[in-house]
């Protein structure tokens, strides 16, 4: 089995080639570059450096968020194109879990990305032999908010992604946390096919590929607020009405 692993759900873009049980290759790059003018080189670069070619890959691992709404298209895009015109199957992976499989010791860790408007995205984890357990399911909530979470866990507890700043910033007088040194804490494609080899269900037509967003994107959460304003207004029609018109 050759597994191609896709990160691109946060700051850096990364690729990685798993075979036969031992990483051959991982590769990512945090430049300020786009996802898009970064991805398919690293992935290049990754399989080169493996001395192997797409012909030799069995199957793609990507993750499917939370994340980036444009960094998480731009994956999974490339991702479906690479295994459509193989017949690969691809999985599509918790971002979050994908980083709790990078921790280097035993412990728990909580994961968070920067979801902007004073959110971050999160999960909760525990590692153990090797092997992540999950403590919670995937969600937005402001970093304050975690205080709950963050006590029901044995300390320390290790903070990844590149929210875990804003974690540690909210949280760390109130509880015992270790924020991860940046390079380990923002992730790479290693811990994506880990994720995706520990859940073997996961692989399937690359057609089912759907990003995980956890919440409205900015657009959307602006249109809602427009059409709820409006509908607000004295003398003014209903939301179903405004839909309508804007369809018009």
């Amino acid at each position: 089995m050759t597994l191609l692993g896709l990160g691109s759900a946060g700051k850096i873009a990364a690729a990685a080639v798993w075979r036969d049980g031992r990483m051959l290759a991982s590769f990512s790059l945090g430049a300020g570059l786009t996802h898009s003018q970064t991805l398919l080189p690293l992935c290049d670069g990754a399989l080169r450096a493996a001395g192997l070619t797409m012909d030799d890959v069995t199957s793609v691992a990507v993750t499917a968020g939370p994340g980036s709404f444009t960094g998480l298209r731009i994956g999974l895009a490339m991702a479906k194109g690479l295994c459509f015109a193989r017949g690969l199957p691809c999985a599509g992976v918790s971002t979050l879990e994908a980083l709790a499989w990078e921790l280097p010791v035993d412990g728990c860790v909580l994961c968070a990305l920067d979801a902007r408007r004073g959110e971050v995205y999160c999960a909760a984890f525990c590692v153990q032999g090797g092997k992540v357990r999950r403590l919670c399911e995937d969600h937005a909530a402001g970093a304050a908010q975690l205080l709950p979470l963050v006590q029901s866990m044995a300390s320390p507890v290790y903070l990844m992604g590149d929210g875990a700043h804003l974690v540690y910033g909210a949280l760390a007088d109130k509880a015992p946390l270790v924020l991860v040194d940046e390079p380990l804490r923002l992730g790479s494609a290693a811990g994506v096919c880990r994720c995706a080899l520990a859940h073997p269900e996961a692989f399937g037509d690359a057609d089912a590929l759907a990003p995980q967003y956890h919440r409205l994107s900015q657009a959307q959460r602006e249109r809602a607020e427009r059409l709820a304003k409006e509908a607000a207004a004295p003398g003014a029609p209903g939301p179903s009405t405004i839909q309508k018109q804007e369809r018009i």
